[in-house]
């Protein structure tokens, strides 16, 4: 049972130092939930099946509250594809990792070929101290939801 212990501490020390850049929120939200849940259900139930059990549900429920995290940005990013003025920037700092963002719309298009109605952006960030530039576009799917192209 000691030795069960360590190992998943090892374990959990070892998902937690992982290179955030390199997985998404909710990656890292299941892998830390899992850990912690596993911890939980060892010492709870003290055999394998509850150390399974508090794994899974700890994962799942990671994964759900990094994935939220990442939904602040990508509504942000909606907002102003749907609301901001053309050549108008707007900018926003992610409160749970302090990436920072500015986006520049440009006038929306309709596309000959499909009719989607879309719309280009400069997208800057800055994450981790390194300010990348991108343009990107957004178009309309059928329930009228922006989807980066």
């Amino acid at each position: 049972m000691w030795k069960q212990s360590v190992f998943l501490i090892i374990i959990a020390v070892l998902i937690s130092s992982c290179d955030p850049g390199l997985y998404t929120k909710g990656q890292l939200g299941a892998g830390g939930g899992a850990a912690a849940g596993a911890l939980l259900g060892q010492a709870i139930g003290r055999d394998t099946g509850s150390t399974l059990i508090g794994a899974a549900v700890g994962g799942l429920l990671g994964y759900i509250v990094g994935n939220e995290m990442d939904k602040h940005d990508r509504q942000q990013l909606n907002n102003v594809y749907e609301t901001a003025p053309s050549y108008q920037t707007s900018s926003w700092v992610n409160p749970d990792n302090g990436r920072q963002y500015s986006v520049t719309p440009q006038p929306a298009y309709t596309e000959a070929n499909t009719n989607k109605v879309c719309r280009p952006a400069e997208i800057e960030a800055v994450i981790d101290g390194k300010k990348d530039k991108v343009m990107s576009t957004a178009c309309r799917d059928a329930s009228g939801n922006w989807v980066l192209q």
